[in-house]
């Protein structure tokens, strides 16, 4: 049986997904020789492909120990959703400011799938393909609200940002579906179209508060 030939992006994009969606679970070491029989592809494949994930953060380089998969960070989270908050209110706030109708209609589009799939995961049990699913869908909706802020830096870092919030969140031993996600997504949508800016930002900050040290209790980087 002929073995399925794949490119290197496919390679890059295959683990990107397992590591972000926890397939590949927290520190785990990234074998080159069974990545490499996976993929049936070379060596230096999988070492390119291995140091383009060490460089986005999700796969730790160790000299003479070779690459892992990012481990478990309580802190880490922490100072990422720090982050993630700072560049996603700004993004929303700048694209609030710009955004035209098309940009309304994609962010709605964006948020009426989301929605779909949050309500069919709890039947669905939360396996890997509804994981797969949800995680697509809820970052198109969050990339799309901060599409027309018109910087390309910005939605750079805040993917980059959010591929590393999203490995480590789902690592965390209270990871799971929060029933209040969509009520939370639908008050960002509400806001956003309303116009409202720092009813977006507060909204944004409610979302993500929850993986914050202290919870979000002391209302950091709320408006």
């Amino acid at each position: 049986m002929l073995k399925t030939k794949f490119t290197t992006p496919q390679i890059y994009n295959d683990l990107h997904m397992q590591l972000v969606t926890a397939q590949i679970p927290q520190g785990t070491k990234l074998r080159s020789e069974h990545l490499r029989d996976r993929y049936d592809c070379s060596a230096n494949t999988i070492r390119e492909v291995l140091f383009r994930l060490a460089s986005a953060e999700l796969v730790v380089f160790e000299e003479q120990r070779g690459f892992r998969a990012q481990p478990a960070d309580r802190e880490r989270l922490h100072h990422l959703t720090t982050f993630r908050v700072l560049l996603e209110q700004e993004g929303a706030a700048t694209s609030i400011q710009k955004g035209g109708l098309e940009w309304e209609a994609q962010l709605s589009a964006a948020h009426h799938k989301l929605s779909h799939i949050e309500g069919r995961i709890d039947e669905a049990r939360f396996d890997v393909a509804v994981l797969r699913l949800w995680s697509l869908a809820e970052l198109e909706f969050h990339d799309t609200l901060i599409s027309a802020c018109g910087s390309p830096f910005l939605r750079s870092n805040y993917r980059r940002t959010y591929d590393q919030f999203r490995q480590q969140k789902i690592m965390q031993p209270d990871y799971g579906f929060h029933p209040e996600n969509a009520l939370e997504h639908q008050s960002i949508i509400d806001a956003a179209l309303a116009r409202d800016e720092p009813g977006c930002k507060r909204a944004i900050y409610e979302h993500m508060k929850r993986n914050l040290r202290d919870g979000g209790a002391s209302g950091e980087h709320a408006p």
